[in-house]
């Protein structure tokens, strides 16, 4: 595996450390564990160039050889008692690679916008008791759905670690660039097989990456920039939706994503050839 030296801090504030040797994000937490003398278990997600709970700066499946890493550790948890008086609570949920699913967005006007004590980054820890931890993103976001509507349900969350005042990388970093990567490649990391370097990602693959990852939240109510790679990268060279359909099944069967969202990738994919969108 590609052996790349990232710096490294603690989002809440913390001296920089280095972290190297990862071949994935399950590991890079077990690094950043190692760096900071905290269990990897209490990096519950990490943004890249930006200690703040920047969602579009979420790290994903690629990290930029150039960018800096701010690991977001486990603050406080709290109990919040919801009604779901809509189909929709209005979550679009990721996760961390590595057992917390999470928070990404809360729609505007939402049930959930309407919950204070719910934030963007808040892991979900419990639904009614029943413990989330270790669940993906799909299968959170299926059980949320599944609630019936009029329900009044339990979440217990843990939100990141803040603190008051943020101070900007003590070794000059590069905290708040608006782009990700150096220009010289990144680094993607796979949750199966080891990372590899790469060239910046196409404009073809930029484009087809944002559509099945938007793809993704409208059908599943789930962002995961990693697995909208991995789909394109299994559609790219599909010669129909059937082919497509067959590819995920192989390598990405536990989803069972529905037939009109595979047709839907397949488009998508092909919108992005062509540069439509």
């Amino acid at each position: 595996r590609p052996r790349l030296v990232f710096h490294t801090q603690l989002a809440h504030g913390s001296p920089t450390g280095r972290v190297e040797g990862f071949g994935n994000v399950r590991e890079l937490y077990g690094k950043i564990g190692e760096a900071f003398g905290i269990p990897p278990g209490e990096v519950l997600f990490c943004t890249l160039n930006t200690p703040q709970v920047d969602m579009e700066k979420l790290l994903g499946g690629q990290i930029g050889l150039e960018d800096f890493i701010f690991a977001h550790t486990r603050g406080r948890t709290k109990l919040v008692q919801v009604l779901k008086s809509e189909e929709a609570l209005g979550l679009t949920i990721t996760d961390n690679g590595a057992g917390y699913a999470f928070i990404k967005r809360i729609r505007e006007g939402s049930v959930m916008a309407r919950t204070p004590q719910v934030g963007v980054g808040d892991v979900l820890e419990a639904l009614d008791g029943r413990s989330l931890v270790g669940a993906r993103h799909f299968e959170v976001a299926r059980l949320l759905q599944e609630l019936p509507r009029g329900q009044h349900f339990q979440l217990s969350l843990t939100e990141p670690r803040r603190a008051w005042d943020v101070l900007p990388p003590r070794s000059g970093g590069r905290a708040g660039l608006p782009s990700l990567g150096s220009g010289r490649g990144t680094l993607r990391l796979r949750s199966r097989g080891p990372a590899t370097l790469q060239e910046q990602p196409s404009a073809f693959e930029e484009r087809a990456v944002a559509k099945v990852d938007d793809l993704l939240e409208s059908y599943m109510g789930i962002r995961d920039s990693e697995l909208a790679a991995t789909m394109v990268e299994l559609g790219r060279d599909a010669r129909d939706p059937d082919a497509l359909a067959e590819a995920l099944d192989s390598q990405l069967g536990d989803f069972a994503f529905p037939d009109e969202f595979v047709f839907d990738v397949w488009g998508a994919i092909g919108d992005a050839k062509a540069g439509r969108g």
